[in-house]
């Protein structure tokens, strides 16, 4: 049983491609062609083009868009996690779909395009999950990852089970698990969600929640002081007064999981003056 993408054997010139939209516009640092379990029905070569087009374009109109080629054609090995990395002005280019080219045909298990979040700053004017990884926010450091990664925490929806929520290993020392994230950019949150739910024998005891603005290189901030939650449960916490922030700390004492971690807020005049100057340079046609 093949769980990828295989296409029927090509017998005339050409080659076989699909169009993806991105879950999210932003630059991209790599691309993964991942042809595991395809070892005689591999595409010997790939290439992939890019394109930037707001909205939500039909496969008619993506066609007369500018395509630009971010990975020229390269080899591609069979049942291979095969990188690609982009390089040259294109890596600072701001994408919203992406096309895969497989010369002439075969099969791809997955399809990764590695990157950071551009989000467009229209969407992010008012009362925005100022966390969120759709709105740029990312996980720059945790204690531990071992059954998953903290990044789930920051995901668009709910987590439909315990392995899309963050679980760390059973701590048996006097320490705690921690994970510090980058907000969207700086701003003043309004209330934080700490949610539980899928994790019942396995929740935290308490958990705190810290900010600091890297701007004016402050300490960091306590909003929420070693809090006690309900395992498998949604909880919300007002921050009246929280100062200003773009970074965040959450621990969970000792450890624990986590299904979603939000920080509903505004970001302030400068951060999103800033976002829409990124937007504008990364454009392509720009």
């Amino acid at each position: 049983m093949y769980d990828g993408w295989e296409t029927r054997r090509r017998r005339e010139p050409g080659h076989d491609w699909a169009l993806v939209r991105l879950g999210v516009p932003g630059r991209i640092d790599h691309v993964v062609v991942d042809t595991a379990f395809f070892r005689g029905n591999y595409p010997p070569e790939i290439a992939v083009e890019a394109a930037s087009v707001d909205g939500y374009p039909s496969p008619d109109e993506l066609a007369k868009a500018q395509w630009y080629e971010i990975v020229p054609r390269s080899a591609c090995a069979g049942d291979t996690a095969n990188v690609y990395p982009v390089s040259g002005a294109h890596a600072a280019h701001r994408f919203t779909h992406v096309r895969l080219i497989m010369h002439p045909d075969g099969g791809v298990a997955r399809f990764r395009v590695q990157g950071r979040v551009l989000p467009d700053p229209r969407f992010l004017e008012g009362t925005v999950d100022l966390l969120a990884a759709e709105n740029g926010g990312h996980v720059t450091g945790c204690s531990d990852e071992f059954y998953s990664s903290p990044g789930n925490l920051i995901l668009p929806g709910k987590a439909r089970h315990m392995g899309e929520g963050w679980e760390n290993a059973r701590r048996r020392d006097d320490g705690n698990d921690w994970a510090e994230f980058a907000l969207a950019g700086g701003g003043v949150p309004r209330y934080v969600e700490v949610d539980t739910t899928w994790f019942v024998g396995n929740a935290p005891g308490r958990v705190s929640v810290r900010t600091r603005d890297d701007r004016t290189g402050g300490d960091w901030q306590v909003l929420l002081d070693r809090e006690p939650v309900q395992p498998d449960t949604r909880h919300r916490f007002p921050l009246p007064g929280a100062p200003a922030a773009t970074h965040l700390r959450l621990d969970v004492y000792p450890d624990g999981g986590l299904s979603r971690l939000r920080l509903p807020g505004e970001l302030d005049a400068a951060a999103l003056a800033a976002a829409r100057d990124t937007d504008a340079a990364a454009r392509p046609d720009a």
